[in-house]
């Protein structure tokens, strides 16, 4: 992935200077006018170079001259999810994203991304991987490898590809190898910083400890699930629910091969011939409105399940979102395995 500094080029800057940088580009071929801020103050591409050449300006003027100073953008913290699909589907390929004092601090591209959405996601990677043992030893659970890179890389990959650049990785056990290997995010276009459990705080309970969430939706993921969840369908379902919280739930069928009876008082009323039940069970993968958080206790054991408990008893709306896709809890060897055997089959 480039980087998004690539697109940026500081007022006052040569004509030549950009067209240089626009030929790096290539088919990404548009350029972000910044000041010394790295604030936005227009665009560029190479349409507008040829038609400033043509109204007679020289390569030697400043990019300033031919700019387009009222460009698209999208709000960091503050994005419109239906805007950006206006955006994707429409002309407006690649997009600057800008903070609160507009510097630019991110740029998308929807050659290389789906979508961008307004979300926080932290990574819950602090467990022991006891089931996983003796792989788990000296490698933490999230960063044994299936097919080519570790497990937890194939979550960020994904995530990162609907956009989500603002991350939190939950760690404990080993987790300075994890933190070593993804580091602040930077080489990858995102932000990812590291909550440490000095104890053992749960599936959830970690989260407490985080209070610079950038916007208004969380989402929580384990680090070892293999997954080709659309995370911007679950995002809209959301949305359409008006929940509070959502939980992927993995639908399962149970085949029964006998006549079931359907009793009331003892009296048959009904029976079913081999019927077919699905249950639904957690996926291990939530998304929340940030204000759910105030029902976690601070830096106190807390699993996801219990906090679910809590905000259905305050009527709180939790909604099941079920998985149509592919999705694995590598928790175990055999899980492992079957993960290898999947991994290049699974269409991402």
């Amino acid at each position: 992935m480039r980087n998004y500094r690539d697109h940026l080029i500081l007022s006052g800057s040569s004509i030549k200077s950009a067209l240089i940088q626009l030929d790096i580009l290539a088919s990404d071929a548009i350029m972000f006018v910044v000041n010394e801020h790295d604030q936005l103050i227009g665009s560029l591409t190479d349409g507008d170079v040829r038609r400033g050449l043509i109204k007679g300006y020289s390569i030697d003027q400043p990019v300033d001259d031919i700019i387009q100073p009222n460009p698209k953008y999208i709000k960091k913290g503050n994005a419109d999810i239906e805007r950006i699909i206006s955006y994707r589907e429409g002309s407006f390929r690649i997009l600057p994203i800008v903070d609160s004092e507009n510097k630019i601090v991110n740029v998308i591209n929807f050659r290389e991304v789906r979508s961008y959405l307004p979300v926080d996601a932290v990574i819950m990677a602090g467990g022991r991987g006891q089931r996983l043992k003796p792989l788990t030893d000296i490698t933490p659970k999230p960063l044994l490898k299936v097919g080519d890179k570790p497990i937890m890389e194939h979550n960020l990959h994904r995530l990162t590809l609907y956009g989500i650049d603002d991350f939190w990785i939950s760690v404990k056990y080993l987790g300075e190898q994890i933190e070593s290997y993804f580091g602040n995010g930077k080489d990858r276009n995102v932000n990812i910083q590291y909550i440490w459990e000095n104890q053992p705080l749960g599936t959830i309970g970690a989260v407490s400890k985080i209070t610079n969430f950038v916007h208004d939706y969380i989402l929580v993921t384990n680090s070892d699930i293999l997954t080709n969840l659309d995370y911007e369908h679950f995002f809209l379902d959301f949305l359409k629910q008006d929940a509070d919280f959502s939980v992927v739930t993995i639908p399962y069928n149970v085949d029964v091969p006998y006549a079931v009876l359907e009793t009331e008082e003892g009296i048959v009323r009904n029976f079913k011939e081999k019927p077919t039940y699905t249950y639904y069970s957690n996926g291990g993968i939530y998304l929340m409105k940030k204000e759910m958080l105030e029902y976690l206790p601070k830096e106190t054991f807390f699993n996801t399940t219990d906090l679910m408990e809590a905000l259905i008893k305050e009527n709180r709306k939790v909604v099941s979102y079920p998985l149509v896709g592919y999705w694995l809890d590598v928790g175990k060897h055999e899980d492992y395995a079957k993960a290898q055997r999947d991994i290049n089959g699974i269409k991402f």
